[in-house]
């Protein structure tokens, strides 16, 4: 038994390491437009905040916006055709979800990249291991926003006192302090351990066998 008995996950960086299929559809996206191309690494730093931010912040700052809106819809077709080109789950996230599972915890998925994508990755990658799964879609504001925490926790019957938040950036943080969860960071993904701690991170994991140990701590 766990203490917590919903664990809910962010998407990418967390469990699903998707940074080369973001940093080749972006790159795709700004050459087909005659704009010069982001390393992986710049890449990293964009994204957290859903694609149209990563697309803001990979285009040149003098970009008119009608060229970024060109390379946004570029994007957008491209990485719905190559979101699973290169995208693996995280080495022990699939040992972990069944584990959490087997203990009677309930699995939720939340993510500010477009719902389609994320019911199509979870699908793919992780049947049957999550309870709910909720991206960014019409009258749900994105992270750091808590609306689609809030909209798990009203589908799952649970109080926000049942809950834990787990993932990799400080919108993640930001997230769990608004909707009122306490939050385990995790330093595999997108942002580093320093970055989560200057951002407010309590409490860090880097491994999921390790993020499993602080789950079972806390009974």
């Amino acid at each position: 038994m766990m203490r917590y008995s919903v664990i809910l996950f962010d998407l990418d960086g967390t469990i699903l390491n998707t940074l080369d299929d973001l940093a080749a559809s972006t790159n795709r996206a700004l050459a087909k437009n005659g704009l010069p191309t982001r390393s992986t690494e710049e890449v990293r730093r964009f994204v957290g905040n859903g694609i149209r931010l990563l697309i803001e912040r990979a285009v040149p700052s003098n970009t008119p916006l009608t060229l970024t809106d060109r390379v946004f819809d570029d994007f957008r077709a491209d990485y719905a055709e190559h979101c699973a080109d290169r995208t693996l789950p995280y080495d022990g996230i699939p040992e972990l979800l069944r584990a959490l599972r087997a203990s009677g915890a309930r699995t939720a998925v939340i993510s500010n990249k477009a719902d389609s994508a994320v019911q199509e990755l979870i699908a793919h990658y992780f049947p049957g291991l999550f309870d709910a799964v909720v991206g960014e879609r019409p009258g749900v504001r994105r992270k750091p926003a808590p609306d689609a925490v809030l909209e798990v926790l009203r589908t799952l019957s649970a109080a926000p006192t049942d809950a834990v938040y787990i993932g990799d950036s400080e919108v993640d943080v930001e997230t769990a302090r608004n909707a009122g969860l306490p939050c385990i960071a995790v330093d595999w993904g997108f942002r580093s351990r320093e970055i989560l701690l200057q951002h407010g991170a309590q409490t860090i994991a880097s491994s999921p066998a390790e993020l499993l140990a602080l789950l079972q701590q806390a009974e």
